[in-house]
């Protein structure tokens, strides 16, 4: 989205003036799309030696809800990581939750902890499967803002990340995105 705005704003506004220096044109739009992609890529992306987060984010959630979920991709390298516990500012508390269909209904429980073999990732998404359960937000979650959210991991502790408020496909398609 950033590229965007950045490429609009070249287009209607600098480039009538840099027509007489084309090379400063091209200048600045390789610089603001290389910042943009670096911003983009390190709010996003956490890496430690043994673990890979990609494009953490949450959906908004209507005025007065007072849960929320959120959503990481956890990439483990060489040895298994096992995501034990989260917690954020944005909640009074961040539950791991599975929901899977149960027959005809939707099941969704608590659970204590999500494994990841060496070498896999495991991708969170809304509809079903493994997420992050914000319990007693602080304030709705509002499409466009971010809030921290800290990952504890058995074999290496905390890990801080920065969520990012998206709408599910949005935010289903970035992180998708990540994956190389």
């Amino acid at each position: 989205m950033l590229k965007t705005i950045l490429k609009t704003i070249l287009k209607t506004m600098l480039k009538p003036m840099l027509k007489p220096m084309p090379w400063l044109g091209g200048m600045l739009l390789i610089s603001a799309m290389s910042v943009s992609m670096a911003s983009g890529a390190m709010a996003h992306d956490v890496q430690t030696d043994t673990l890979r987060i990609a494009h953490p984010f949450a959906m908004p959630t209507p005025p007065g809800a007072t849960n929320g979920a959120a959503y990481v991709d956890i990439s483990a390298f060489s040895a298994p990581v096992t995501l034990v516990g989260a917690r954020s500012p944005a909640s009074a508390d961040v539950e791991l939750h599975d929901m899977q269909m149960d027959g005809d209904m939707m099941q969704m429980r608590h659970v204590e902890a999500i494994r990841v073999e060496a070498g896999e990732t495991y991708t969170m998404r809304p509809g079903g499967g493994y997420h992050l359960m914000l319990i007693g937000l602080t304030e709705p979650l509002k499409e466009g803002e971010q809030f921290p959210l800290t990952l504890t991991f058995a074999e290496q502790g905390d890990v801080d990340i920065e969520v990012w408020v998206q709408g599910a496909q949005e935010g289903s398609e970035a992180a998708d995105g990540h994956h190389h």
